[in-house]
């Protein structure tokens, strides 16, 4: 945390308000956009919800050794807060964090945030036409009630037997404990995904032994980070419009394989072949690369970006263990192959709950009805990934299909942004209390992202990914184009809502 942050922690301990206009929870990159965007539109009676003791969300939380980003720095920042100051291609977790502490002190977010504060349920109010929030310092009302929370919140560990029973230490990537000495120990790592290509090959040089247990090879193409020199960051210090111009290049350059994940799946044959010749020439076993082959689309999975993921796996300290991991022993594990490994500590790389999100199940809306119930019956879905029916003045960012396989998630927070403030002022114009979606209109608009979705390579591509729900259901992701999701996101039309209207003032 910077010293800006740490100075401004008393005021963000300072006590809920009782009635807000708009309550936020979540501080992380769309909790802060929320802020700034709702302030810059007139609205300064915000309060942001952070159960933590700094802003930063997944970027505070993931301090696993490698942490990065795969979008480019440029692209991974708000447009309205660029930062010249980028030292790589792609920006490091410890950087992205200080990113996310200057913008607050830039546009002093932190006055509108209450750290340690955990929302614990939220229930609307129909008779009063307001939220009423139970938090872990008590209760306040809103408004209205934004969702900042994020999809990527909670660590998703799996049940295997014995895990109680266990002697060794076990953590997930996404809570690392740094206080576990992994100089020496044997380890075990669950899950070849974005996070465990990223530790795996800091971690290797550092252990006796490592046993990567790999369910499904993910597709890997080059990384190519490099250092932003010093003489460019001068550059985009001294002349923004450069700057702007080199975002608006990697927004293109990102953008335009679009057509292969939504439209055309059979265009990804390029980008297997060019990560077939990455691993290759990083892989000299035989045996080790038939096991790293993906036997599925690339893009049905999320396509991972490393240079040195494969030459830590050829080390003569690891193994790539080719099954998943079927139980726990006192000193060890057991795998899908029968073998038992003796181990000291595992770490998981398996995910995060990303089709069930836990703030679901905190979040009552007409009648009690609680949102995680709604979402298990139906799927998860949202109104242009943002509102709910039966859950009046409630917005979600980075909300159902709003993921991208290709592009900045903060493109899409910045539309969602967008969309959340028109939705406000077009109440404060048309006199109205309350907002929420008409049944058929969320209906229409699920129908068409899935009717769109089935052509995709998500759908088409041969996996089972952390994309799908348990009913096969493709809730995550946005398939279009980012240009599509700001045309359709650009303002609200009321025609798709059914509104409350405030009570005429007496006399």
């Amino acid at each position: 945390m910077t010293a800006t942050g740490s100075a401004d922690g008393a005021a963000g301990r300072a006590g809920l308000p009782g009635h807000v206009r708009v309550a936020v929870v979540g501080a992380g990159f769309a909790g802060i956009g929320a802020v700034i965007k709702l302030r810059e539109a007139g609205y300064d009676d915000v309060v942001v919800l952070e159960r933590a003791e700094s802003v930063g969300g997944t970027w505070r939380d993931n301090t696993y050794p490698g942490c990065a980003c795969d979008i480019p720095s440029h692209l991974y920042s708000f447009s309205f807060a660029p930062n010249p100051g980028w030292t790589r291609s792609f920006s490091r977790q410890p950087e992205i964090w200080r990113y996310l502490e200057d913008v607050c002190d830039r546009f002093d977010v932190r006055r509108c945030v209450r750290f340690g504060v955990e929302v614990t349920g939220a229930q609307w109010d129909e008779p009063a036409g307001h939220w009423r929030l139970t938090t872990s310092r008590g209760e306040l009302n809103a408004d209205v009630l934004v969702s900042a929370a994020g999809g990527l919140s909670q660590p998703a560990v799996p049940g295997l037997p014995g895990l109680a029973g266990f002697g060794g230490a076990a953590f997930h990537s996404a809570r690392w404990d740094h206080r576990v000495e992994l100089t020496g120990a044997r380890v075990a790592v669950v899950g070849t995904g974005a996070s465990a290509i990223q530790f795996v090959p800091r971690i290797q040089p550092r252990v006796a032994r490592l046993h990567v247990f790999q369910r499904t090879p993910p597709w890997i193409v080059p990384r190519r980070d490099r250092e932003i020199p010093p003489r460019r960051r001068r550059l985009f210090r001294a002349a923004p419009a450069v700057q702007r111009l080199a975002r608006a290049a990697v927004y293109l350059s990102r953008e335009a394989p679009v057509a292969g994940f939504v439209a055309a799946p059979a265009a990804m044959r390029a980008v297997q072949a060019l990560a077939r010749r990455h691993m290759e020439a990083q892989v000299a076993d035989p045996a080790l690369r038939a096991a790293l082959i993906p036997d599925y689309r690339a893009g049905c999975k999320r396509i991972l970006l490393s240079d040195d993921y494969y030459p830590a796996l050829a080390r003569p300290n690891v193994e790539l263990v080719p099954a998943g991991m079927r139980a726990f022993t006192r000193d060890g594990v057991i795998a899908a192959d029968g073998r038992t490994r003796p181990v000291d500590v595992v770490i998981f790389g398996t995910g995060f709950e990303a089709t069930d999100p836990p703030i679901s199940h905190r979040i009552r809306g007409r009648g009690g009805v609680l949102l995680a119930d709604v979402w298990a019956a139906a799927g998860m879905q949202a109104l242009r990934g943002s509102t709910v029916a039966g859950f009046p003045n409630l917005f979600l960012l980075v909300g159902p299909n709003t993921g991208l396989g290709h592009n900045s998630i903060v493109f899409i927070i910045e539309c969602q942004l967008r969309y959340l403030v028109d939705a406000l002022r077009t109440m404060n114009a048309a006199g109205l209390a309350a907002i929420e979606p008409t049944a058929a209109a969320q209906r229409r608009w699920n129908e068409d992202v899935q009717r769109r979705m089935r052509r995709t390579v998500w759908a088409t591509g041969g996996c089972t990914s952390w994309y799908q729900d348990d009913q096969g259901r493709i809730p995550t992701l946005w398939p279009g184009s980012t240009l599509r999701f700001r045309r359709l996101t650009r303002a609200i039309d009321l025609t798709e809502y059914r509104a409350a209207r405030r009570p005429a003032a007496v006399g």
